[in-house]
């Protein structure tokens, strides 16, 4: 089976659109979108696994925007995320890891040292978890260091989107145990000292918003926010009783102070801190803060800008380019045979193109975790809107479509990213989702117009779920991702449509896409590697 386009072949990842049967909270259904309608009665089409082992993650844990592109690019299952950290905690290999060995010199040398740490605060599961922190604690105790502050970047988003105060009194009691458990030694000093919610404090992604990392430097450095509390719970709870209708991802930072107005849990020099996001796009930009020399982002409030003096750990690497951070817990992930090297190596034009907050997946994580480009590549960002997503959820469809129909005659080969279904979906609001979909339909009916002008295909399929389940079974907002399968659809209106027809895979997933995509180019000798094509022959 030779297949031969005059057009490019077109890969529409539509971010969080899974499939499910029930109508309640499913914005995929409930949405007018008659250009996708059409195309699954007409065209061939099929469901993907794009969760658990599917993707490289535990079994019956949600998919998510990493490892969905990483599967799609790389065509194959490799274990990461929480399953490479879950197999280093098992093994031991963390506690044999330099950057924990370094870390225990630290301390030993300065017992009156602070270990810090921080990160996505939740069992969300998608860039990090509790668990896990809980376990450098208790490794920490068990090493006997003696201060410890934790700064808590509080979800909403993987989990349900008020939850906040069920994390921070479980890591309170958590710590109250603890401390039960040095009554012969010296009294514990572990504590939290600040938080703040994802989209407002420390975890902006793709530079999208330094001012939120600053906020998180100023409450976790210099101990600044606008809101001063006594303890963890009485922030959250303050907190709410202020906004009974805030989601925890937008609570606004604050700082625990003592008695006399003082913060607590100042990162000082000399001291430690570990991220414990184990997902780089989250966690990049606060390593990039205390770890880079030159930094332009922001004003760290030190002399000249410099640095402070801190032992910084991650959990991986979070760039696999410039190896940042240098000290991690788990060793980063190596991605053979992708996709766009593949077709570099074939001299075949490339464009990947999305909105800020998923151009780093059509790039990046889809060239698995790396920024170098192939021969003949080429990255386009659109700037994303700053305002809420729910106030404008048609987001940057049009323009990205706009780009692609401009660029289309350019290249042999167009990956693009719409993420409305997920940024939007991420709310868990029925309607704005449902207008988030609507603006998406509207834009592939544009772009197969385009396909069929060029004698081209068009590709369309989801990294994740998420907008097809924004109620839980008790009819509860749900902001997280879910386990749902997402839809494979080939537009074809050309004579190539004869030629093949849908293949019978076994446990079909988003690894299947790469050496299905490879069939389309005409390139019938992608690696062995690549997990099974979803066509064959006629």
């Amino acid at each position: 089976m030779k297949l031969e386009y005059q057009g490019p072949v077109v890969l529409a990842i539509l971010d969080g659109v899974g499939l499910r049967r029930e109508l309640v909270g499913n914005a995929v259904k409930l949405a007018h979108t008659e250009f996708l309608n059409y195309a699954v009665k007409k065209y061939p089409s099929m469901g993907l696994l794009a969760s658990g082992e599917a993707v490289g993650v535990l079994k019956g844990d949600m998919g998510n925007s990493e490892v969905g592109h990483n599967a799609i690019g790389s065509g194959q299952i490799i274990k990461q995320g929480i399953a490479r950290v879950e197999e280093a905690f098992e093994t031991g290999a963390i506690w044999q890891s330099e950057a924990w060995r370094g870390l225990l010199d630290r301390f030993h040398e300065n017992p009156d040292l602070t270990l810090h740490l921080s990160g996505i605060f939740s069992d969300g599961k998608v860039h990090s978890s509790i668990d896990h922190l809980k376990r450098l604690v208790e490794r920490a105790y068990s090493e006997g260091i003696r201060h410890v502050r934790v700064h808590a970047v509080l979800d909403g988003r993987d989990v349900p989107p008020r939850s906040a105060e069920v994390y921070v009194r479980e890591f309170e009691d958590f710590i109250k145990a603890l401390e039960k458990g040095s009554l012969n030694q010296a009294p514990l000093d572990y504590k939290i000292a600040s938080g703040g919610g994802r989209m407002v404090y420390v975890a902006d992604r793709y530079e999208s918003d330094w001012e939120i990392v600053k906020r998180g430097w100023d409450a976790i450095v210099w101990g600044k926010a606008e809101k001063t509390f006594l303890s963890a719970s009485e922030a959250i709870d303050a907190l709410r009783a202020e906004d009974p209708e805030v989601q925890d991802q937008y609570l606004p930072p604050f700082v625990i102070v003592d008695g006399n107005g003082e913060p607590i849990g100042r990162v000082k020099d000399g001291d430690a801190f570990i991220y414990i996001d184990f997902r780089a796009d989250r966690a990049i930009e606060i390593a990039q803060a205390f770890t880079y020399d030159d930094f332009p982002y922001f004003d760290r409030g030190t002399v000249g800008n410099v640095r402070p003096n801190v032992y910084f750990v991650g959990m991986t690497e979070y760039n696999s380019d410039t190896h940042v951070p240098e000290h991690r817990l788990v060793e980063p992930l190596e991605f053979k045979d992708s996709l766009h090297a593949f077709l570099g190596s074939k001299n075949l034009s490339e464009l990947a193109i999305s909105e800020t907050v998923k151009f780093g997946h059509v790039t990046y994580y889809f060239n698995g975790n790396s920024y170098e480009k192939a021969p003949g590549e080429v990255h386009l960002e659109i700037p994303s809107d700053t305002a809420p997503f729910n106030t404008r959820p048609w987001m940057k469809s049009a323009e990205i479509t706009d780009k692609v129909l401009e660029e289309a005659p350019n290249y042999r080969f167009i990956r693009l990213n719409y993420p409305g279904g997920d940024m939007v979906g991420h709310f868990a609001e029925l309607e704005p989702t449902i207008v988030a979909l609507e603006a998406i339909d509207l834009q592939l009916a544009r772009l197969a117009k385009k396909v069929d002008e060029l004698g081209g295909v068009l590709l369309i399929t989801a990294d994740h779920g998420n907008a097809e389940e924004l109620t839980d079974e008790n009819g509860v907002a749900k902001t997280s991702h879910s386990t749902s399968p997402v839809p494979f659809i080939i537009y074809d209106n050309t004579d190539n449509a004869k030629k093949y027809q849908l293949a019978k895979v076994e446990n079909a997933g988003l690894a299947n896409l790469a050496a299905t995509l490879a069939l389309f180019l005409g390139q019938e000798d992608y690696p062995t590697s690549w997990h099974e094509p979803l066509i064959k022959g006629v």
